[in-house]
Formats: C-alpha cells, structure tokens, sequence
C-alpha cells in the first residue's frame, strides 16, 4: 500500500480546487486498486482524491511518494486521462487534469473562442511538496 496524502498535499489540492472553481472543493479521501506495471495483474491499495464537479469525476491517484495519475470520467465507460503516465508534482497533475478536461468540455460543447483551461495559473505560492 502506498502512503496517504500528506497535510501539505492535501492543502495544495485544496488550493487547485479553490484557483479552479472559484469555491472551496473538498476532494473525497478514497483508496483504489491499480495494476502500477503495465502488463502486470498485481494490484497496489492507492489513496485517491476524488471529487465531482459540472457532470465529471475526477481521480488523483497517489501512486507512491512524490508520484501521482490522474482521470476524469463522466461514466464507466467514458474515461479520460492527460495524456501523460505519471506526474512528480501533484499541482502540475491537477492542473493538467483540469485543463484537459476544461478543453474536452469546451470542444463537446462546440466552443472554439474565449479562454480554455490553460488560462489555469501555475503560479504557487504554497509550501513545496517534499
């Protein structure tokens, strides 16, 4: 089993969350089960924010010290992922996961002007992930 989220990785989602809807999102605390080696049947217990916001789901997944995926998803079959396997910042990874679905819930809905979701700061200002 991977460690949980550490108070300062808990206080920057919070943050993200906050910088992206513009209200207090507080994500669920949740464990999953991931095959971490392609290929591999062997499942490791993850903790996992979860929260759901504008008919999407989103999962960050702590997959060891330091080392997150993420997902969002509107149903079991209808998932989405950044692109990348793996992030070692989680501020980067949320933010990713926010813009892509951001430009997914855009592009489904036909808009093709205005700001999309890398109008999302990395500007931090908060203590540093260890």
């Amino acid at each position: 089993m991977v460690s949980d989220f550490t108070a300062d990785e808990l206080t920057i989602a919070a943050q993200v969350l906050r910088q992206r809807y513009g209200r207090d999102v507080e994500p669920e605390l949740a464990d999953s089960e991931l095959a971490l080696e392609p290929g591999s049947n062997e499942m490791t217990l993850c903790p996992t924010l979860y929260w759901t916001d504008r008919g999407a789901h989103f999962v960050v997944f702590r997959i060891a010290d330091g080392r997150y995926k993420c997902q969002f998803f509107y149903s079991d079959a209808d998932h989405y992922g950044t692109g990348r396997d793996s992030y070692d910042n989680l501020r980067e990874c949320m933010l990713s996961l926010l813009r892509v679905q951001s430009d997914h819930e855009r592009k489904s809905a036909g808009i093709s002007s205005g700001a999309t979701g890398s109008d999302l700061s990395d500007d931090y200002h908060g203590p540093p992930i260890l």
